[in-house]
């Protein structure tokens, strides 16, 4: 059971929340390895370096194996020549992925969600019904809730289109989808706020994916 406010942070009803989704026990070590999981996906290789055989030129032996005095060498562009290729260097090729299955993001997923509703860092909303998709007025139905300083994740209800126009410009302020909720947006922010009718859409959610 938890308590159901309005837009002007004022009391008016209370509701049940899923078991499943909501009473899930803590667990720490699974919601780190689904978040390194995310973030690793995330990763692009950013840097590519040229190996001895990728470098131009070196082509021909830089002087001959002996009669010389000096050290012997192959080719100029050697790892140990200035101008030479890069050994163990950065490729583009790398990939940073790691796979984790649906269950397991499901459950990180209703980890966090219920330690936010046990910390009471979860918040129900009956309906953030906007005039306008403006982000002023976004921002003070969230500055009545939680002050200035503050880091959200907002889901509203499917369609509810205004909402995610007005929320795009706040700072530390996310709009999520309940029907594509991520675990790491509702561990990034410091709280989490549903509108009545999206925990519903995100129940659902889980429903057609079982």
């Amino acid at each position: 059971m938890i308590e159901i406010y309005n837009i002007e942070n004022k009391k008016t009803g209370k509701m049940d929340l899923p078991e499943e989704i909501f009473q899930a026990p803590w667990r720490p070590a699974l919601v780190h390895q689904v978040i390194t999981a995310i973030l690793s996906n995330r990763r692009r290789p950013f840097a590519h370096v040229k190996g001895r055989g990728e470098v131009r030129g070196g082509g021909k032996k830089p002087w001959p194996q002996k009669g010389t005095g000096q050290a012997r060498h192959g080719s100029i562009r050697s790892p140990i020549w200035r101008g030479g290729g890069v050994t163990h260097g950065p490729l583009k090729e790398r990939t940073y992925e790691k796979k984790i299955n649906k269950e397991m993001k499901k459950q990180a997923l209703f980890s966090v969600l219920s330690k936010k509703l046990s910390d009471q860092e979860l918040k129900i909303v009956d309906e953030i019904n906007l005039k306008e998709a403006k982000t002023k007025i976004l921002n003070g139905i969230l500055g009545k809730f939680f002050g200035q300083k503050r880091s959200v994740l907002i889901v509203p209800k499917t369609g509810n289109r205004a909402v995610h126009l007005a929320g795009r410009n706040i700072p530390k302020t996310t709009v999520g989808n309940p029907n594509a909720l991520n675990v790491y947006d509702c561990l990034v922010h410091k709280y989490v706020v549903f509108e009545k009718d999206a925990v519903a859409d995100f129940a659902g959610t889980f429903k057609k994916t079982k």
